[in-house]
């Protein structure tokens, strides 16, 4: 049986209770896997046997980390150093195993090496100038972007300047971006599009195409109902996590800078909403999808009251130019739902 619903939460067993601070150090400390993937591995990773482009790209950045395991002042890495230092772009829809993969690669590859989503490497150009974050990466043997946008001119260019300036040194890439599932021959737009939007650099990147549905939902019932407050509130304490209103805490996301999102969840083991509702403001549905992204990363069970998660977002949001961002955290709330509903489950047998 769930453990009985303990007094009201003080405001720290809240996320709107907290606001943290965040300095450069730990920026830079925090551009490695995220805690989800800290084991994953290539021998982790299960390519779908009807998935052939799969097993291929497993293959290809095995050879690509063995590569960079050389040392850079021998004889073989003098020769063949450029097409060890060419840029690897992961290809594909949502949830068939890209950041997986990128951070096995990752695992892999010599220090010292960064592993970091686009937004958290914007927020460290923010945070450092641009000058002392190519100085802080220009002598790592690896640099991941997961979750490469092409939403915005401004960053783009600005990552692609980075890059270029990395590259220029010597630094191997990797990068990761979404389509969106199901959507015939759009992950090879997506390709063409990372391509031309940094196009000093795409001669430099070898493009994987990894073809599958979003495995989140691969032989998985649809979302779970949602549970009703009163479940929220039991489930959610009696794991000693932190129970919001989701309004309320749309309202406090905007008080926190993004880069922060994870500092908000530290040492938080599961959260729980109250009150969900579909968002129609494209700046509030941004930051959700920023904290949806660092729910996933921690592996963090959703409790959320309210309407289903498949409607978190208005339907003109989800037409709209970042509906890629908002698929992606509707799927990844989604299976933190089901762990959530597994925790639940757990807790009646």
């Amino acid at each position: 049986m769930l453990a009985p619903v303990p007094e009201a939460p003080t405001d720290h067993q809240a996320l709107t209770g907290r606001v943290p601070e965040v300095d450069r150090e730990r920026l830079l400390a925090d551009l490695v896997p995220p805690p989800r993937f800290e084991g994953e591995r290539f021998s982790t990773y299960r390519p779908a046997p009807d998935q052939p482009t799969q097993s291929a790209a497993v293959e290809r950045l095995q050879a690509y980390a063995e590569s960079l395991a050389r040392p850079r002042g021998s004889r073989w890495s003098l020769r063949r150093r450029p097409q060890a230092a060419r840029g690897i772009y992961l290809d594909g829809g949502f949830g068939v195993g890209k950041t997986h993969l990128l951070a096995a690669l990752w695992h892999e590859a010599p220090a010292p090496k960064a592993f970091g989503t686009f937004v958290g490497f914007t927020n460290l150009v923010g945070a450092l100038g641009f000058g002392q974050a190519v100085e802080a990466l220009r002598g790592h043997r690896l640099v991941c972007i997961d979750e490469f946008e092409l939403d915005d001119p401004g960053d783009t260019v600005l990552m692609s300047t980075l890059l270029t300036r990395l590259s220029d040194a010597g630094v191997s890439l990797a990068a990761t971006s979404n389509t969106l599932p199901d959507a015939l021959g759009e992950g090879r737009f997506a390709a063409e599009d990372f391509l031309r939007e940094i196009q000093r650099l795409a001669a430099r990147f070898e493009v994987l195409t990894i073809d599958g549905p979003d495995y989140r939902h691969r032989g998985l019932a649809p979302s779970p109902p949602p549970p009703a407050d009163d479940v929220v509130d039991r489930s959610v304490r009696s794991l000693g996590g932190a129970v919001d209103d989701f309004p309320a805490l749309l309202r406090h996301l905007a008080r926190i800078h993004p880069s922060h999102y994870g500092a908000l969840l530290d040492g938080v083991p599961a959260v729980g909403w109250h009150a969900v509702a579909a968002v129609d403001d494209q700046n509030v549905a941004l930051r959700l999808v920023s904290l949806a992204d660092r729910l996933y990363d921690r592996d963090v069970p959703v409790f959320a009251a309210g309407a289903p998660l498949d409607q978190l977002f208005t339907p003109d949001l989800l037409a709209g130019g970042y509906r890629k961002k908002y698929y992606r955290a509707i799927s990844r709330l989604t299976a933190l739902a089901r762990e959530a509903a597994g925790e639940v489950a757990h807790g009646q047998g």
